[in-house]
């Protein structure tokens, strides 16, 4: 995996992971009435799934509907049990209770108890994450704290069901938040959240890494993905089907992008500087010094640089380049 050191200690390591939807009522329908049994009746949502996340990075999954994603997710949890290969999460089985205690996760879907007040809902989760005795008891100091933190203290009284889209999705956060978790399990976590909200969103997830949080984002947002996560794997079929850092997956080694707010055109054009609709010129430049080189030469003609950055991709197009879209 890029940018993986080795031996790291994994926050989830999936090996040949599978899972099938179907399979166990087939194998009935075939032992009761063989002539009924379809082969058509079983769906593989994940097929032989290979995935290593290291502890305290920022790992994103994207992949379009159906790839897998929730299912994986799901599987991380314990929620899921799958249909082979091998899967641990924080070192131990995902339905170990003392695994899914050091898990916090924000679902795609929320269900939330309408009549319940913010507090009294984080009160609850707040119990149900004691797993054992030993576990100290959150106080309503640290509750308050976290509503805080996502800007919910002002609304820690009223009743969940006055809340927008976005608060929800505050709320979910704070919950997942409680007892500084090992592993930040994210599923779409900016949904229904305005543009400030995502920036503060991604500002308090930057404090939990900096703690030694590792960060697992599964979101259709991809400019979410990319600004969070160092890491990214894109899901097809059930695979990862490609995998590394924004930069490698979205940009082109030795390629750049420059603009000048003066020169020739035909003279930039001479020295190799192609011409681009938006009044920019690409380059290449393999190394540094090559780099200086061809920038010196344009200078040399009378150009006078103005802005220069490494040529890149979004992560829309690299999803629909993998996928043959």
């Amino acid at each position: 995996m890029s940018g993986t050191t080795a031996n790291a200690p994994l926050a989830i390591a999936a090996r040949g992971l599978t899972k099938s939807y179907g399979a166990g009522v087939r194998s009935r329908v075939a032992e009761l009435w063989p002539a009924r049994a379809s082969s058509g009746s079983q769906r593989q949502a994940l097929a032989g799934l290979d995935l290593q996340v290291p502890c305290g990075s920022a790992f994103g999954l994207i992949g379009v509907n159906g790839a897998g994603k929730t299912t994986f997710v799901k599987a991380l949890l314990g929620v899921v049990l799958p249909s082979g290969g091998e899967l641990r999460v924080l070192g131990g089985a995902p339905g170990d209770v003392a695994v899914r205690a050091r898990i916090g996760y924000v679902p795609e879907r929320l269900a939330l108890p309408a009549s319940w007040t913010a507090s009294a809902y984080l009160r609850s989760v707040a119990r149900l994450k004691r797993h054992d005795s030993a576990q100290r008891e959150l106080t309503e100091a640290e509750l308050a704290c976290q509503l805080a933190r996502v800007g919910l203290a002002g609304d820690a009284g009223r009743r969940i069901g006055q809340y927008s889209k976005g608060m929800r999705q505050r709320l979910a956060l704070a919950a997942a938040l409680l007892g500084q978790p090992d592993l930040l399990v994210l599923d779409e976590p900016t949904d229904g959240v305005d543009p400030l909200g995502r920036a503060e969103i991604r500002d308090l997830l930057l404090e939990e890494r900096r703690r030694g949080a590792t960060l697992f984002l599964n979101s259709h947002l991809l400019s979410e993905t990319e600004r969070m996560c160092d890491e990214i794997g894109i899901l097809s079929q059930g695979k990862i089907v490609r995998q590394g850092s924004v930069r490698e997956l979205c940009g082109a080694e030795g390629s750049w992008r420059a603009r000048f707010a003066q020169g020739s055109a035909d003279a930039l054009s001479a020295l190799g500087f192609e011409p681009l609709a938006d009044g920019s010129y690409a380059l290449r430049a393999e190394t540094p010094l090559e780099l200086d080189q061809r920038l010196a030469a344009a200078r040399a003609r009378g150009a006078l640089l103005v802005e220069l950055r490494p040529a890149a991709r979004d992560l829309e197009s690299v999803l629909a380049e993998v996928l043959g879209r």
